[in-house]
């Protein structure tokens, strides 16, 4: 069996700081593990302590690890916390620092590591660090990956709001999953509930994110709208419960606002890596002055339909995002000091 190389777990803090130190569980055997958990952290010790507990009670018969990425290479508060998780024994993994700060940086270089550290590990998963899996999440992932033949393989993410939040906020639509059942789809959005099959990564590279998405988010959609072009399958498993931690500064209709628009931006910076060249850039103009007028319809259907003006003020602050990223200005949440 081979073990991953590891360092000390004595090491200090300023020695850590020259050279991104890598973490593992005692006896971890690589060639045992057939999946594996990234999880990247960036500033939130006391949820990703919530995260890696969730990941310790998975009542689970895959022999799987975590890999636990720290993008705070001046705190690393979530290494320390991914450190006593690992050394108190019931989570097997591995913990590091990814220096070059961002949301993308940070994904890819856990992917990478997976990649690299555990050989026979065919099932790759994602969760965040604001995140919680239910008891059966990586099962029934795994299953649904080895049952349907899935590439690509998504779960639900539903909000666990801190503070009790405003009632037109409760189920606004950033808040809530793209899908509602079982079964293919055609394709999934986020990282924060997924699994990839070792042959996605073969195929589109360990580091699949594109650092053009560092800061501004959307790597992960643009990553699964590449899968969705090359044909990959995904699959969408209601099942695989994920809780997500909603703090207080969230639940606001300012924050609320703002992530529709960062999402009209995200939108259009994809279709725009995808329509190459001029004839591509034309029909990305034409999209965003026709999405004016379609916005205004679903914003009057939505508010008909729920009687909530702040989820029908959804679809203008998305349109509004494309409008100001046409202009060059795009919000980056995911930059240190930054709020996501």
């Amino acid at each position: 069996m081979t073990q991953v190389e590891t360092v000390p777990m004595e090491l200090s803090r300023s020695e850590t700081s020259a050279e991104p130190a890598l973490f593992q569980s005692a006896g971890l055997m690589a060639e045992a593990v057939l999946a594996v958990v990234v999880v990247p952290t960036f500033r939130r010790p006391a949820m990703l302590a919530e995260t890696l507990a969730s990941l310790a009670a998975q009542r689970t018969a895959v022999p799987f690890a975590v890999v636990v990425v720290e993008n705070d290479a001046a705190g690393l508060a979530g290494l320390a916390v991914a450190r006593r998780r690992l050394a108190e024994g019931g989570l097997q993994g591995l913990a590091f620092v990814e220096t070059a700060q961002g949301n993308v940086h940070a994904i890819n270089a856990g992917f990478a590591r997976a990649m690299a550290a555990f050989p026979r590990a065919d099932h790759i998963l994602m969760i965040d660090d604001d995140e919680v899996a239910s008891p059966g999440w990586l099962d029934a992932m795994v299953a649904a990956a080895e049952g349907h033949d899935a590439d690509v393989v998504g779960g639900p993410v539903v909000p666990r709001f801190r503070d009790e939040a405003p009632r037109v906020l409760a189920r606004h639509p950033v808040f809530w999953p793209s899908h509602d059942r079982s079964g293919p789809v055609p394709m999934i959005y986020g990282t924060g509930n997924c699994l990839m099959r070792r042959r996605v990564f073969d195929r589109l590279g360990h580091r699949p994110l594109d650092p053009r998405f560092n800061f501004l988010g959307g790597g992960d959609m643009d990553f699964f709208t590449r899968c969705r072009r090359a044909g990959l399958r995904a699959f969408w498993v209601q099942e695989a419960l994920i809780t997500e931690t909603v703090p207080a500064d969230r639940a606001r209709i300012a924050w609320v606002l703002r992530r529709g628009m960062r999402i009209g931006s995200i939108n259009r910076a994809v279709d725009l890596k995808h329509a190459p060249g001029l004839p591509g850039r034309l029909r990305i103009i034409a999209k965003d002055v026709a999405i004016v007028p379609v916005a205004l319809l679903r914003a009057a259907g939505m508010l008909l339909r729920t009687g909530n003006p702040v989820i029908a003020a959804h679809p203008l602050a998305v349109s509004a995002g494309r409008l100001a990223a046409w202009a060059g200005v795009e919000q980056q949440p995911y930059r240190a000091g930054q709020t996501t």
